[in-house]
């Protein structure tokens, strides 16, 4: 009870929240027609699927498409259900009812360990907790892109919804036609009687309109067709045509260009502001006060004709800035306080199984080691930016966004009016990684565009700027102990972490509904820690949450990302310790776990682990679990110079049921590339409050001459889908750790890895 059956983490369990749960409506996510967009001559179903007259289909979409191809998996899941094909889908912005919202995104949140929470060993603690959560979730009905959770939450109602919108046009056809719906079948659209009769669907959707067929039942797997396929991604011929739509690309009739300029100092504000050599500047419209929006830094904006002209003015107001009165931040004071916390605090117990107390009384020997992670940027490719209209008590925006009702949300607080006077468009994603998921640039557009009086504003951020004001991925430390007896096998691992909470910051700023300060244990703190997979029989797992005043938010992974440096290291370590093969050590514990032992044999046999390796290179190996699919990593590294090179990685993944292979291959490359800039090179110090990482010169990502060849290999499953977008990350920095120190000796056990 005290660990995990009660932590509904990315929720904030407040008494508020909970109350009345058991008299809440069992809302279907299938909804009603009415949910989606009245357009002239389309017919809807129910509140996911529409009929066009022409028999195509348009599909609400409730999830942001920012490179991970979820648009197209998505509008697979529908295409199959209805036997229609995939070019015939299109999609419709999502509205904002709750039945868009992503449960499994909160689900996710949850702290069980991934060995006690599946199949017939998951207690009546963790069904409890999942169906209480679950609940909670679809009441609030968050519509959030993030957590590699798209498939996984709309697996099922998006099958469900088509394919009850297929059997109610079968059934209308049926009717017509005064035949058993039994004798009807279903091909590219078009439903079909051995007579000779057959409509599309455009012409049975207003018959169908209402109708409730019989219990509905999606397809089952052997009769599947396009869902486990290679498909192309429907957004990339836009893309390299250059006709895809963006949050820079939007531009409106007569619109304005605004530049942001945010005190330099974390926290700081300005104590005097001098605006006359930049309204002086040409194109110069006016120079605006920008208060600190969801969680923020303060500034000014200065608006202009267009954005060069606006930045250029941007540069010429004379400031003052002051740091805050709590003081300035900076990331040595910072790391030594952590390292205090860790050695004096016993912080939060998520895990603990056996008596490691007694096995380290017991023990021969003992190996203790420090980790060390650092803050890391988002470094999106498009910086943040959003436009913005307030005109006749209306707003309206244009964004590229993980969570259009919290911008919705925000957008309303800084205008004053209510939610339904807010219009919402979202745009393309040029990048996320978990930085959209806030929304304090769109207080800010619509601050800027209040003061334009109806003029359409477009505001957006220098790439120093976006990188200076980020919400942070957390510093984090992690101590390991694990004792040996006198045959160096290891009888218990005692880990303790210590690091910022994203959870209750992220809600406290984002979440509308919740107000006060929110401090609970935070999954993401421990993750990657406390739900290992390997056999220890005494095992304790602890995190002391900070709270060091830096901005932070979720990163690509969130706690995995530094989680599985720390831990899948320390594997190595104790595979070193024990004079066993890092390969077989990990397999010797991961009898209970033959999923995970599946994963990692193949990745090491696709890589020919244990083979002989060109001179001066060597293997390394990592095993993660994470968004409910497990990677397995093997990277082939050399060293030149002094500088680390990554030639080849062998990615194995269990990601449950795949729906489009080719996405599943892309995102491991884009993990492994991501993950690698963060391992080699990442990292944000703050000095006086100011971040020192200002534009990619110091803080470069891989370049496409410095990116391995990435090799990824899909484990069959017939499980339901895991997430995708980020599992690559976490396993890729600890596998070249482990190769650095085959090669080499040395043991690196800080972020970044400098040689």
């Amino acid at each position: 009870m005290r660990r995990r059956t009660w932590l509904l983490s990315a929720l904030g369990a407040t008494g508020a929240l909970v109350v009345g749960w058991g008299v809440m409506p069992a809302r279907s996510r299938l909804g009603s027609p009415e949910q989606m967009l009245k357009t002239e001559g389309d017919i809807a179903l129910n509140g996911w699927i529409k009929i066009v007259h022409d028999g195509g289909v348009v599909l609400a979409m409730p999830r942001s498409e920012m490179g991970q191809g979820v648009h197209t998996a998505l509008a697979m899941l529908v295409a199959e259900e209805l036997d229609v094909p995939l070019n015939r889908v299109r999609l419709e912005q999502a509205g904002a009812d709750t039945i868009y919202g992503n449960v499994a995104m909160m689900l996710g949140s949850l702290p069980f360990h991934p060995l006690d929470s599946e199949g017939e060993h998951k207690s009546i603690k963790i069904k409890m907790g999942e169906w209480i959560v679950g609940k909670i979730a679809r009441e609030l009905g968050i519509n959030a892109t993030g957590g590699s959770s798209s498939i996984v939450d709309l697996w099922e109602p998006l099958r469900m919804a088509a394919a009850t919108a297929r059997a109610s046009l079968v059934q209308s056809a049926a009717t017509s036609w005064k035949v058993p719906t039994s004798e009807l079948t279903v091909t590219e659209g078009v439903i079909k009687h051995a007579s000779g009769k057959s409509a599309h669907f455009g012409e049975m959707s207003a018959a169908a309109a209402g109708l409730t067929p019989d219990p509905v039942i999606p397809k089952s797997r052997q009769d599947w067709k396009l869902i486990g396929q290679p498909a192309p991604r429907s957004d990339i011929p836009a893309k390299v045509m250059g006709q895809s739509q963006f949050g820079l690309d939007v531009r409106l009739p007569g619109m304005l260009f605004a530049a942001v300029s945010m005190s330099p100092i974390l926290g700081g504000a300005a104590s005097s502001m001098d605006t006359k050599a930049a309204l002086a500047l040409p194109g110069i419209e006016k120079v605006v006060t920008l208060d600190a929006w969801g969680g923020g830094t303060g500034g000014l904006a200065v608006v202009a004709k267009n954005t060069w002209q606006a930045r250029q003015g941007a540069q010429a107001v004379q400031v003052q800035w002051q740091a805050p009165s709590t003081g300035a931040l900076d990331t040595a004071r910072i790391q030594a306080a952590l390292l205090n916390s860790l050695n004096t605090e016993s912080g939060f117990t998520f895990y603990e199984q056996g008596v490691p107390v007694q096995a380290e009384k017991a023990a021969a020997r003992r190996i203790d080691a420090l980790y060390q992670a650092p803050y890391l940027a988002h470094a999106t490719m498009e910086p943040m930016n959003c436009t913005a209209q307030v005109k006749d008590g209306h707003v309206e925006i244009w964004l590229p966004t993980q969570v259009p009702q919290m911008a919705r949300a925000m957008a309303a607080k800084v205008a004053g009016v209510k939610e339904d006077k807010v219009t919402v468009h979202v745009t393309l994603l040029g990048g996320g990684f978990g930085r959209r998921l806030e929304v304090d640039f769109v207080g800010q557009a619509v601050q800027v565009a209040m003061a334009c009086q109806g003029v359409p504003v477009q505001l957006s951020w220098s790439r120093e700027e976006d990188m200076t004001h980020d919400f942070y991925r957390p510093m984090h430390l992690a101590k390991f102990q694990a004792s040996l007896d006198a045959q160096s096998e290891v009888t218990s691992l005692r880990i303790k972490s210590a690091g910022d909470a994203i959870s209750p910051r992220w809600m406290a700023r984002a979440v509308p509904m919740l107000s006060g300060p929110i401090d609970m244990p935070d999954k993401t703190t421990a993750e990657g820690l406390f739900d290992l997979p390997y056999s220890f029989a005494s095992q304790h797992m602890s995190h002391v949450a900070t709270k060091s005043g830096v901005p932070v938010g979720f990163w690509r992974s969130v706690g995995h990302s530094h989680n599985a440096f720390f831990s899948e290291s320390f594997m190595d370590e104790l595979a070193a310790a024990s004079k066993q093969d890092p390969l077989a050590f990990r397999l010797g514990l991961l009898n209970d776990a033959p999923r995970y032992a599946a994963v990692l044999q193949k990745a090491a046999d696709l890589a020919g682990w244990g083979k002989p390796l060109p001179e001066g290179h060597a293997h390394g190996l990592a095993l993660h679990e994470s968004f409910g699919s497990i990677v397995a990593q093997v990277a082939e590294i050399s060293l030149a110079n002094g500088q680390i090179r990554v030639h080849h990685v062998v990615c194995a993944i269990d990601c449950g049921t795949v729906v489009n292979p080719a996405t599943v291959a892309q995102q491991m490359e884009s993990g492994v590339v991501f993950g690698l800039s963060a391992a080699l090179s990442g990292q944000i110090d703050i000095v006086g409050g100011v971040v020192q990482q200002r534009n990619f010169p110091n803080y470069p990502m891989v370049t496409l001459a410095q990116a391995p060849v990435v090799q990824t290999h899909i484990m069959a499953s017939t499980r339901a889908p895991g997430g995708v977008g980020e599992p690559a990350v976490p396993p890729i920095a600890p596998a070249v750790a482990n190769a650095l120190f085959a090669l080499t000796g040395k043991r690196l056990r800080t972020l970044p890895l400098v040689v």
